[in-house]
This record gives C-alpha cells, structure tokens and sequence, in this order.
C-alpha cells in the first residue's frame, strides 16, 4: 500500500532525485540532482513551500507546491509546481493521492483555491486535472502553457 505524506527536509534527496527524474523523462534541461537537493534543503523549512511524497518501501511520486499571497480572497493561493508519479506505477491512483493530500495541506494553511500550470499538448496530464475539478482559464494555440485553477477543498 502506497503511503502518503508531508516532507520533510530529510526528503531532500529523495524529491530532487525525482524531480531530476521527471525533467529527463520529458527531456527538460535540468539541474543534477546534487543541485536540486540542495535547494529543497534550503526551500522545505519555508512555511510557503509544500511538498508532498508518495512511497510504497521506495518513493513513488511527490508534489511540491508554493504559497503566496493573495488580493482576491483572505489566505494564500497554492501554486502546484510539480507532481510527478513514476512511469511504470501511473494509472494507479497514486498521482489522485498525492494531489487529495497537497490539496489537503494547503487549504489547512488557509488556500482556497490551487493554480496549475500545463502544457496544452500533454493531453493526459489535462485530463487527470480535469478529474479532479480543475479548469482551463487560458485559450490554447499549440505548445502553449495553460492555466488551470481550481478549488483546494474536493467532493
């Protein structure tokens, strides 16, 4: 059973290592590993940073999502930066588990409302959000990032 959780600053290694996994599965020029564990070192004990992992006896997937003000409405907005879900262990319902808790975690700090952004032609990727509630904000002309907001509290 795949367990869920909030990281720490002691999952620093593990989260730049999948995220350096991430970025050359879809072959985004990224920093080495070494490098980005450094920086989740430094960005994890900020209270407007969030990050989530996933585990089943190794890591499996995680998110990791900011907080910044917000004029709109009283609380932050989350900004999910990155969610990231093996390739051998999606379509399991791991990626809906880390995100319900992401979700979870920032509406406890008082986000109302989550901002994600997605290439428009990562057509799967678009359809988990929209599962899950989210909308594009933004019209598309190819190869353009899209804007997809939606509530943090589900059901």
């Amino acid at each position: 059973m795949t367990d869920v959780r909030r990281a720490t600053v002691d999952d620093a290694a593990v989260l730049a290592r999948m995220l350096w996994d991430f970025n050359t599965e879809f072959e985004t020029e990224t920093d080495d590993a070494d490098v980005l564990e450094a920086r989740f070192a430094r960005l994890l004990p900020m209270p407007e940073v969030v990050a989530v992992v996933a585990e089943d006896d190794v890591p499996v997937g995680f998110a990791l999502l900011t907080l910044r003000p917000a004029i709109w409405f009283d609380g932050p907005v989350a900004q999910l930066e990155e969610l990231y879900v093996v390739p051998a262990l999606r379509d399991r319902g791991i990626g809906t588990r880390v995100l319900d808790l992401a979700r979870q975690v920032v509406r406890d700090a008082g986000a109302p409302e989550m901002h994600i952004n997605v290439d428009e032609v990562d057509t799967d990727t678009r359809r988990f959000y929209e599962r899950h509630g989210f909308v594009n904000i933004e019209e598309g002309e190819d190869y353009r990032m899209l804007c997809y907001i939606g509530p943090t509290l589900t059901g």
